[in-house]
């Protein structure tokens, strides 16, 4: 990503892990801000309402996605096991994050575009 184009979110949230059998971990984006982001970005989604990003938290910046979890009513960023084991986030830890995203590209839209 071009960083010069990126707009960047800040927010805090706690981490927190996936109930399921796998050990999945997550930061919840807040309500008011995933609304911002879908309003903002929200075009440029992917499947299931994933939208590329970068992601910080203290020193340690990856690639990854968010997605948008219509239970939650928001977007979730997924905090993978290396980046936990570096900035020491365990579940129930809160955590500042920083997101970066593409300003918002128009894709494709099949049943639009003809």
């Amino acid at each position: 990503m071009a960083e010069a184009r990126l707009k960047k979110y800040s927010f805090k949230g706690k981490v927190w892990k996936y109930k399921g059998t796998a050990s999945w971990h997550f930061v919840t984006v807040p309500l008011r801000l995933s609304k911002t982001i879908r309003k903002t970005h929200g075009l440029s989604e992917e499947g299931w309402g994933r939208l590329k990003a970068t992601a910080s938290i203290g020193d340690v910046k990856w690639q990854t996605a968010i997605c948008f979890d219509t239970k939650a009513k928001g977007y979730l960023l997924p905090i993978k096991a290396p980046v936990r084991r570096k900035v020491k986030a365990t579940e129930g830890l809160s955590v500042s994050v920083h997101l970066f995203l593409l300003p918002e590209e128009r894709r494709f839209n099949p049943t639009t575009e003809f």
